[in-house]
């Protein structure tokens, strides 16, 4: 069982910036990938970043790719969403998630969900 917190939400003007985090519980975390993803009012859950056990393997969402940075600190059971130049199509409720497996996109493929930060961007 893994138990996920999220952190860091907020409001924030374009073209700024907001760090994300997740704490889990458990001592099994570094054997988990951990993703974040995100929904937006109206809108389904979507996939934003995700990243392997040891942190060498990450894979991106095209909308924020090369804007967005997930990292993870396996000593403090933390992953982390660094989210620059951010728009107002980022805008959303970010949910971190956790499962045994590979890196994926899917929504399916994760076991475990946190509550959900809001971050709100301004134009």
């Amino acid at each position: 069982q893994v138990q996920l917190v999220e952190s860091g939400g907020g409001l924030v003007q374009a073209g700024g910036f907001l760090r994300l985090s997740c704490a889990a519980s458990g001592r099994t975390f570094s054997s988990y990938t951990m993703g974040w993803f995100r929904q937006a009012p109206g809108k389904e859950r979507e996939f934003v970043a995700t990243i392997n056990w040891s942190g060498v393997s990450t894979r991106y969402a095209d909308s924020v790719k090369g804007r967005f940075t997930i990292s993870r600190d396996n000593a403090k059971n933390t992953v982390y969403l660094q989210m620059n130049s951010l728009k107002p199509e980022d805008t959303a409720i970010y949910y971190c998630a956790a499962t045994p497996r590979g890196t994926s996109r899917g929504t399916d493929e994760y076991n475990y969900w946190g509550q959900g930060t809001q971050v709100t961007v301004s134009s």
